[in-house]
C-alpha cells in the first residue's frame, strides 16, 4: 500500500509495518535511453513487490532526485550533491522515526546514490542508537537480485551496469517507444589493470573516483544493444522476487536488546 494513501490519522496503526523508500534519479542513459530509466525502473520493482506486501510494508513515492554530479558533464542531468542528498535522506528517515516506524528500508535505482544513502542510515542510526528495536536498511536491486540475475540464461552479462544490457532490456518492457536501440552503443574508454576495473564488468580491488565522462564516450556502458523486451521481464521478476523476500524477513526481525 501506499503510504500517502493513507490519512495522517491511520499513520499509527501502520507505523509496525516496513516503510520502503524507492530511490531513483535523472541522470544521462546513453543515447539510447531517456534520463529517468533509474526512476522507472526502481518504481517498476517497487510496483510488483507491493502487490506481494499488502501486509507487511507501507511503500513511499520514489524520490526522482538522486546523487548524479558524476553524470553532469552531460547536458539535461539533475542532480543533488552527495552532501546535500545525505540530508534530504536523513530528513526523510528522521520524518517516518519520529512517527513512529521501526524498519525503513531504501530501496535503491541508481548506484550514485549508493555511497550518500549508505552515509545517511549510519548517521541517522548514530542519533537514535538507543533506540531499541530500530532498524534501518539499505540495498540497490541488483544486489538483492544478484543470485538469481546469474541465473538468467538470455543474458549476456551478468553485472548490471549503467544503460547496459539490463537497464535496456527493463525500459524496453516499459517504455519501448522511448528507447532507440539504433543508438545503443556502449563506448568505454580503454583502461588496463587488474586492480581497477571502470566499466565495472568486475568488482575492482581499488576505488578509483572518476566522472562518467572520463570512463564513457557515450555515457553506457557494456552492450545494451543485447536488450530485448523478454530479458527485461525476467529482471523485474528477479528483482521484485527478492525485495519480497528480504522485506519478510525484515518485518520479522526481532528486536535486540541492549547490552
Amino acid at each position: 500500500m501506499q503510504h500517502g494513501e493513507l490519512r495522517w490519522t491511520q499513520t499509527a496503526a501502520n507505523c509496525g509495518k516496513v516503510m520502503v523508500v524507492p530511490l531513483g534519479s535523472l541522470e544521462q542513459h546513453g543515447h539510447h535511453l531517456p534520463m529517468l530509466t533509474d526512476t522507472w525502473i526502481i518504481t517498476e520493482v517497487a510496483r510488483r513487490a507491493e502487490t506481494e506486501l499488502k501486509e507487511e510494508a507501507l511503500f513511499l513515492p520514489t524520490l526522482w532526485l538522486g546523487a548524479s554530479d558524476h553524470h553532469r558533464a552531460y547536458p539535461g542531468t539533475v542532480s543533488a550533491a552527495n552532501g546535500h542528498y545525505v540530508l534530504i535522506l536523513e530528513d526523510i528517515l528522521e520524518s517516518l522515526i519520529g512517527a513512529g516506524f521501526r524498519r525503513i528500508f531504501l530501496l535503491n535505482g541508481h548506484g550514485g546514490n549508493i555511497t550518500p544513502a549508505r552515509q545517511a542510515i549510519y548517521n541517522v542510526q548514530l542519533r537514535h542508537r538507543t533506540m531499541q528495536g530500530l532498524y534501518l536498511a539499505f540495498s540497490s536491486w541488483w544486489t538483492l537480485a544478484e543470485p538469481r540475475i546469474a541465473q538468467i540464461e538470455s543474458l549476456q552479462a551478468k553485472m548490471v551496469t549503467h544503460a547496459c544490457e539490463q537497464e535496456t532490456s527493463m525500459v524496453l518492457r516499459l517504455r519501448p517507444e522511448l528507447v532507440r536501440l539504433d543508438k545503443a552503443t556502449g563506448a568505454v574508454i580503454p583502461f588496463e589493470s587488474a586492480f581497477y576495473y571502470p566499466d565495472f564488468s568486475a568488482p575492482g580491488r581499488v576505488d578509483v573516483a572518476r566522472t562518467f565522462d572520463q570512463l564513457t564516450i557515450t555515457g553506457a556502458f557494456g552492450h545494451p544493444e543485447l536488450a530485448t523486451a523478454a530479458k527485461g521481464e525476467a529482471l523485474f521478476v528477479a528483482a521484485a522476487g527478492e525485495v519480497v523476500a528480504f522485506v519478510r524477513e525484515f518485518y520479522r526481525w526481532s528486536e535486540i536488546e541492549p547490552a
